[in-house]
């Protein structure tokens, strides 16, 4: 009787390749609509890098053709010389920079109190918060506009920089992984006579690494790719920021189509390599924190 029970209770042969295929069946699948997604972002990307290699003459008169018989590096040269993209780049490594970091510190000072300070009001506060997640940025513009115009900000790097310090989704990242920090680890570093502050930086924030690193690349990303408050802002050319500056590439009636490809290409740049190196750090993160 028991062997009969044991032999029931073992998943049969066909069973187990029926799992098995369905297991490849989903990879295969998988593997498809990645390939198929990589392939509708790197197209564009690809067409933008041949098109900034060929002479204007060729594009002008065959602007389909993937080809050329005359690569050149012309278009690089001429987007590096006449345009201010040097200063484009400085601008927006130092807004990203800062804004990388306030945005740290910031939103994980916020996640660390609603998690382990009890004080009237925090459920609120925290729904307010994630009601930021759900408000359109175009809708803050106006608002925003005219309270950094009383301010006398409009112009300056902390135009830029503020606005993007309050962000939601850093706030809600970090909350997910301080809230997973076990309590009793809390609880003896306040027995051991710890200060708030001192469980913040000793305790939290170096348990805090993965989060730390999602949250950073992807403020660095956002902050670099801004495009419209940055163009509100921001009015002097040697000011600008990359997205901003190329807008102004396309705005004249001849269009120098090599030379407006290369400029995008050189702001593309940071963003890819930033992406390529810390990828895993990425993943990581947003793994831990449980984003879905």
């Amino acid at each position: 009787m028991s062997a009969t029970v044991a032999t029931s209770r073992t998943p049969s042969r066909s069973s187990r390749r029926r799992g098995t295929d369905a297991g490849g069946l989903f990879n295969r699948l998988a593997v498809t609509c990645l390939t198929l997604f990589a392939l509708i972002w790197l197209v564009p990307f690809l067409w933008a890098l041949i098109t900034s290699l060929r002479p204007d003459s060729e594009i002008a008169a065959h602007p389909t053709r993937p080809w050329s018989n005359n690569w050149n590096l012309d278009a690089y040269r001429a987007a590096w010389h006449s345009t201010a993209i040097g200063w484009w780049y400085v601008n927006s490594f130092i807004i990203s920079t800062l804004a990388v970091i306030f945005t740290v510190v910031v939103c994980s000072m916020v996640a660390f109190a609603l998690v382990n300070l009890n004080f009237r009001g925090k459920h609120a506060v925290f729904a307010v918060i994630l009601a930021g997640l759900m408000l359109p940025t175009e809708a803050l513009v106006l608002p925003q506009f005219m309270e950094f115009r009383a301010l006398h900000l409009l112009g300056t790097y902390w135009g830029i920089i503020l606005p993007a310090v309050a962000l939601p989704v850093a706030v809600f990242v970090f909350h997910a992984f301080i809230k997973g920090i076990p309590v009793a680890l809390i609880e003896a570093a306040r027995l051991d006579g710890a200060s708030w502050w001192r469980i913040y930086y000793q305790v939290c924030m170096p348990l805090c690494r993965p989060a730390i690193s999602a949250v950073a690349i992807l403020t660095f990303i956002t902050s670099w790719n801004a495009f419209l408050w940055p163009l509100l802002v921001l009015t002097q050319t040697k000011s600008q920021t990359i997205p901003v500056g190329l807008s102004g590439l396309i705005g004249g009636a001849a269009i120098q189509y090599a030379q407006t490809m290369a400029s995008s290409v050189l702001g593309i740049l940071p963003l890819l390599a930033v992406f390529l190196v810390l990828q895993r750090q990425i993943t990581q993160g947003v793994a831990n924190t449980g984003i879905k």
